[in-house]
């Protein structure tokens, strides 16, 4: 008969012994979730782009794969087909790194076209291409629910492309109903050509109207074209230069945001600021709210994401995905700062675990009524450290990382 003393003497050398736990051999995840399909993706855009130059530059395009008889235009498509391709699926891979839906749905639609590629020509070097298509498939489907996030575009980022897409609609319909005005236009291919390269202002001289009609409507197509144009480089550029101001003077996007999830946050910046962030793993999401703008722009130079805000706002920590945080570090050298941030991280979430400092001794009271789960008393760190170095105690070397640790219990 064992006792329970003896009971809990035996648990460990059975747990170490008779694991009941598989530890598996591979971590299979490791090798099919997002990052893995992105890097796929990014794979096949480059070599889709490689065999399409390789198409190009063949006199006659080789048609010996089992599509070839059936797929209209199998020439045209096998000759442009890769580049066309590549272009958009380079695309659709930024958005995958940014775990965007549409970018998601863009993959799925666009992958079996190109597959019909190597089926088309039957040549061996575009083996690997369609392997990689057939394995980026199902990968894409295991993952289709990490790439989530909606694409967020503006009113006028909305009305641009709309205008765009309105000023083409309208040019191309014009040009096929004057057709008889114009020479050398005689199809909706040519009249979509005809808009692409007047919208452009390349005007090869091949197409031209011939009548006064004709020739205000391709007027009208120009100013109309050349507008949409200007005012959606203006939108769809404008946030990208934004993204990268910010990141200079260390501000994160909406963007970036919103792809916070289970990280830690950091509120303030004082003087145990930087040795902290050391201490953090670098696998950890992290990311620092301060108002010090020269901290957050040489954080930001040094690859630390960063919000310059007031750590104090509940607006700005609901911004920082406090909600969503795995923990929170209050970091700031101002202790009545520090209990602002600790009461308003804690209405933010009031489950997350908050670990503060306490500047000093005489503020551990106060940051332990407002919600802080452990305080660190870096002045009664520092005395005792001063102490035991003094005395030379043997125990300085195993105590030191407790030292000034007051749990809310302890406070």
């Amino acid at each position: 008969m064992v006792d329970s003393q003896g009971q809990s003497e035996e648990r460990p050398f059975e747990e170490v012994f008779y694991p009941t736990d598989r530890v598996p051999f591979v971590e299979w995840r490791e090798f099919s979730g997002a990052k893995s399909t992105v890097a796929l993706m990014a794979a096949i855009t480059v070599l889709g782009f490689v065999t399409g130059l390789s198409n190009l530059s063949q006199p006659q395009p080789v048609l010996e794969g089992p599509l070839a008889a059936v797929l209209p235009l199998s020439g045209t498509f096998v000759r442009f087909a890769g580049v066309l391709f590549a272009f958009p699926l380079g695309l659709v891979t930024v958005g995958l790194q940014r775990r965007k839906r549409i970018a998601w749905l863009a993959a799925m639609a666009l992958l079996p076209g190109l597959a019909l590629l190597p089926l088309t020509t039957g040549r061996t070097t575009e083996v690997p291409l369609l392997l990689l298509v057939f394995a980026a498939i199902p990968l894409l489907a295991a993952n289709r629910d990490v790439f989530s996030q909606t694409l967020d575009l503006s009113s006028l980022q909305i009305a641009a492309l709309t205008s765009i897409l309105g000023v083409g609609l309208y040019g191309t319909v014009g040009a096929y109903g004057l057709r008889g005005q114009f020479l050398e236009l005689d199809g909706w291919g040519d009249a979509f050509y005809y808009v692409v390269v007047t919208i452009a202002t390349v005007g090869y001289g091949d197409i031209t109207p011939v009548t006064a009609e004709a020739k205000l409507f391709s007027l009208s197509v120009i100013l109309l074209g050349t507008g949409a144009f200007t005012v959606a480089v203006g939108a769809l550029i404008g946030p990208a230069i934004e993204s990268r101001m910010a990141a200079a003077f260390g501000t994160m996007t909406a963007s970036e945001l919103s792809l916070l999830e289970d990280h830690v946050v950091v509120l303030g910046y004082g003087d145990v600021t930087e040795s902290f962030l050391e201490r953090i793993d670098e696998e950890t999401d992290l990311v620092v709210v301060t108002e010090n703008a020269d901290a957050a722009s040489r954080l930001a130079g040094e690859g630390v994401e960063v919000l310059t805000d007031d750590p104090t706002d509940e607006s700005v920590l609901r911004d920082a995905r406090v909600e969503a945080a795995s923990g929170l570090a209050v970091a700031g050298d101002d202790d009545a700062e520090n209990v602002l941030a600790v009461l308003a991280a804690r209405n933010v979430n009031p489950d997350v675990r908050i670990v503060t400092v306490a500047n000093e001794e005489t503020h551990v009271r106060k940051l332990d009524a407002v919600g802080a789960d452990e305080i660190i008393d870096l002045r009664a760190i520092g005395g005792r450290l001063l102490g035991e170095s003094v005395l030379e105690s043997e125990e300085a070397g195993s105590g030191r990382s407790d030292l000034g640790r007051r749990d809310r219990e302890d406070a």
